[in-house]
């Protein structure tokens, strides 16, 4: 059975997704129950939300709106990882609201389409700091040239459990290896990052094979070792190589020739332990 942990969900019926324009691909409606009958297929038996980094106004409306869907009977939804704004002064007031609801589990500013300079700020330092003796998680979701900086928060706040996504986006269409290589091996040397193996299908090229995606996904279990790495789908930008089956299907292929025992914690071991899911 496989925990995802990097779902993403899209209506514009309730929230406003100002970076859906300039990606038409994913400009539409991506809901609970298309990627569910798809899931339970799958053999998907949970997930965590990842935030979709809607409109700053609505941080906290789309974490309720997903919770709302949680409550509903059967649901794989088990907690939502947060967006945040470490670089705002309301960062504190806002961290001890969520503090009080166990259904967020962590938060993640993304970074990747933001100035490299954002994440070295007093204020977003400051408040990472916050996070530590916490329980909650920080996803960090940077391009390779970016990991250093990741490597920087990771180092700030030690008892913080860091989560690198999508085997830290390597240029998987444009066959480029370094220094993401170096930067994800030295990343890995710090104990309170974990690597997510989630969605590298969309950096790819349409002629993808599962050979292609091999060495980005191997050196990224080397490197974190089978207790440091988690699965997500990356849904639905995992359509954009593919669909959630290609991407299933595909890790079940670079995973052939692995113990069971590796392959339990990568699809769920692991993330039952670091988001205490039942």
């Amino acid at each position: 059975m496989i925990i995802d942990t990097h779902l993403h969900l899209i209506d514009r019926s309730k929230l406003t997704y100002p970076w859906l324009s300039g990606v038409p691909a994913l400009d539409h409606d991506f809901l609970y129950a298309t990627y569910a009958r798809e899931a339970r297929r799958l053999g998907i038996e949970a997930c965590l939300h990842m935030e979709v980094d809607v409109e700053p106004s609505e941080i906290e409306k789309e974490t309720a709106e997903i919770e709302r869907l949680a409550r509903q009977p059967e649901n794989l939804l088990k907690g939502a990882i947060a967006a945040c704004r470490p670089e705002d002064d309301g960062f504190a007031a806002y961290l001890e609201r969520q503090e009080a609801n166990d259904f967020v589990r962590g938060f993640r500013r993304v970074l990747h389409v933001m100035p490299d300079e954002l994440s070295e700020g007093p204020t977003f330092r400051d408040n990472i700091r916050r996070l530590d003796g916490r329980r909650f998680t920080f996803d960090l979701c940077v391009l390779p040239h970016q990991i250093p900086r990741a490597i920087a928060l990771a180092d700030l706040a030690p008892d913080v459990q860091f989560i690198l996504d999508h085997c830290g986006v390597p240029d998987i269409r444009g066959g480029a290896e370094h220094p993401w290589r170096e930067h994800m091996s030295d990343i890995a040397r710090r104990p309170n990052v974990t690597a997510k193996i989630s969605g590298v299908v969309a950096y790819a090229d349409e002629a993808w094979q599962v050979e292609t995606l091999r060495p980005y996904v191997e050196h990224t279990i080397g490197a974190f070792g089978w207790d440091r790495v988690v699965w997500g789908s990356d849904w639905p930008v995992c359509t954009l190589g593919g669909n959630l089956s290609t991407w299933v299907g595909a890790t079940h292929a670079l995973l052939e020739g692995c113990s069971a025992h590796e392959k339990r914690k990568l699809l769920s071991g692991n993330a039952r332990r670091i988001w205490k899911l039942a």
